[in-house]
């Protein structure tokens, strides 16, 4: 396999955000797929400000709001047509170190066919709310894979492999919203694509912009995991047979 990676960044209403992002993915020499997911006409317009005569990046929009997760499958779906191999997806509100993506694609070449996500070391500045749900959503994931295989699934920084993401898709249904990040994980692991992590800091910048609905994402997130947990179910001899396998190896 030819290693030729690109980047997908999804944004909604982060062009203040994205300015300082761009001038920093700028430095890495990698193409980037910019997908605007219908954000609002004027926040538009000064993106397309910013990536004017930008030869290096790729604009697409959709023409309203169909979540985080949709943004990125269409960003990958461009990438794959697009004949690069992988895609490293990096957030547009400035929580990921950029100055990881070198390690991350390293990790990526060593490991071609399996996703590498960002493992979170997180600094005193993470929101109490975001800490506690990020737990429950671990002990859930538990349950889900039978397995502490997922160890971070919540991490939007990771490099996908695009021919093997294009199978995930065809096979699973997988959330268009907040649920992406966890969704698309937790099915990767049970389809047996193997999954490495970078521990990689994230923070909070006090001019971030959070689009999380509380009461629309966290219904998603509860309906995620119950199709997850009843997912589980049939797929239970599967993944006792995978943990016996991995324990008696």
């Amino acid at each position: 396999m030819t290693f030729n990676p690109c980047m997908v960044v999804p944004h909604y209403n982060h062009d203040q955000l994205l300015q300082t992002v761009i001038a920093q993915l700028q430095m890495l020499n990698i193409p980037l797929i910019l997908v605007d997911d219908g954000s609002s006409d004027a926040s538009f317009t000064k993106v397309q400000s910013l990536v004017d005569g930008a030869n290096w990046i790729h604009l697409l929009r959709h023409p309203v709001n169909r979540g985080k997760g949709a943004a990125v499958s269409t960003g990958l779906r461009h990438a794959r047509l697009t004949e690069f191999s992988h895609a490293i997806q990096v957030d547009a509100d400035g929580q990921h170190n950029i100055d990881d993506v070198p390690r991350i694609i390293e990790l990526a070449r060593e490991f071609p066919e399996a996703i590498v996500s960002g493992l979170p070391q997180f600094d005193h500045d993470i929101p109490k709310l975001r800490y506690y749900g990020r737990m429950l959503t671990h002990t859930l994931i538990m349950l889900e894979t039978l397995s502490l295989r997922v160890r971070d699934a919540m991490c939007g920084f990771r490099v996908y492999p695009l021919a093997t993401i294009d199978k995930l898709f065809d096979r699973y249904y997988i959330g268009s919203r907040m649920d992406f990040d966890v969704e698309v994980l937790v099915k990767a692991d049970w389809a047996g694509i193997e999954i490495h992590y970078l521990p990689t800091p994230v923070t909070y910048p006090e001019s971030g912009v959070s689009h999380f609905d509380y009461i629309r994402d966290n219904v998603d997130i509860s309906r995620m995991h119950l199709r997850l947990l009843a997912g589980m179910l049939p797929r239970l001899p599967l993944l006792l047979w995978r943990q016996l396998t991995a324990f008696v190896a």
